[in-house]
């Protein structure tokens, strides 16, 4: 009888030291780092995917080492009903825990895409069709659902915010144009709720047209407020604003990089602001917040012409004579490194200062 106590008793010692080991074993695997290459690992987890799915997943990838402990924590803590789909990335040293606890969080990888101040509708759609990680369903700007968006409004050049936008893989470039337009319209709201006073626009949408040339006109922040000063003097004047990135823009494809005397001749361009008087009949280009706040308050000063000086800069003039000298001096007699932008962009369309015959 006591042998045979005392083999129970070695028996429920080596048992209960067999579970010590075995419980210490599990949570070695437990916190034992998940196989991640150097670079991470992306993890996409379908909608509908359940944890076995992605444990599977990681397992034969062979970043997961342990795929019966991943499922048998994740039922016990509930963690299998609570993973979220998307796209995660993997950092090394993440455990399996830090791996449920992230499959819940819903932290999924943010994509961000970059829309410059100053380009055209139609490049702003290259950009959003070039971003391999959106859906792309935009058919161009003549898309109805972009035509339908801008309503009242017959054209949607303009309408875009300029902006860096973030979001995740599976995102339509419909969605984010979509933001891209309510920020426009927030922005724009704001704005012309702050106007100056006496300024010669009757809606938002034209101080929107005029933001459009400002942008086009200068990337100098300094220059915004006084470029918008001459152009709605001219305006209030009856003076033809005769800027030239209006000009460019009518012509679209035609435009070969060089702006032609029979181009400012040309009537037929309703853009061709050397011809028509007023403001062009839409914006030109997507305006940031820095140009629309400049249109709708311009510096004060006589100044009622400018030229670009070659250095990003330009030239004010309040008299045609000052006005002509200026042309001499900086476009007649051109520096070697002459350049009309502060610097170049490949993202806008070029706007030179040179016309040729």
């Amino acid at each position: 009888m006591r042998r045979l106590l005392l083999a129970l008793l070695l028996l429920l010692a080596l048992l209960a030291l067999a579970g010590i080991l075995l419980a210490a074993e599990w949570q070695r695997r437990w916190q034992a780092p998940l196989v991640i290459p150097e670079e991470g690992f992306v993890l996409q987890v379908a909608a509908g995917d359940s944890l076995r799915t992605v444990v599977d997943s990681l397992h034969r990838a062979g970043v997961l080492t342990y795929p019966r402990v991943a499922l048998l924590y994740g039922r016990w803590t509930g963690a299998d009903q609570k993973i979220r789909h998307g796209e995660y990335r993997l950092q090394r040293e993440i455990t399996i825990e830090q791996l449920l606890l992230l499959l819940q969080s819903g932290k999924v990888i943010q994509y961000q895409v970059t829309l410059p101040e100053g380009i055209t509708l139609a490049r702003a759609l290259e950009i959003l069709a070039g971003q391999e990680e959106l859906i792309g369903e935009l058919r161009g700007r003549e898309d109805p659902r972009i035509l339908e968006l801008v309503k009242p409004h017959a054209a949607a050049e303009g309408l875009f915010f300029p902006d860096s936008y973030h979001f995740t893989r599976g995102t339509t470039d419909w969605q984010v144009l979509q933001r891209a337009h309510t920020s426009m319209l927030a922005v724009l709201e704001e704005e012309w709720a702050g106007r100056a006073e006496g300024l010669p626009f009757e809606t938002p949408y034209e101080a929107l047209i005029m933001a459009s040339i400002i942008e086009r006109e200068t990337g100098l922040p300094e220059e915004r407020e006084e470029i918008a000063g001459v152009f709605l003097r001219r305006l209030q004047r009856g003076m033809r604003l005769q800027t030239d990135p209006t000009v460019i823009y009518g012509l679209g494809e035609k435009y070969d990089g060089n702006l032609r005397r029979r181009d400012l001749r040309d009537e037929a361009n309703p853009y061709n602001t050397y011809r028509h008087g007023g403001l062009p009949p839409t914006p030109i280009a997507l305006p940031g917040r820095a140009a629309i706040h400049a249109a709708l308050h311009p510096a004060d000063g006589e100044t009622l012409y400018f030229v670009a000086r070659g250095d990003g800069g330009h030239v004010f003039s309040a008299s045609l004579a000052e006005h002509e000298k200026a042309v001499r001096q900086f476009q007649l007699q051109r520096r070697e490194d002459y350049r009309s932008s502060p610097a170049p962009d490949r993202s806008r369309d070029a706007s030179p200062e040179q016309k040729e015959q």
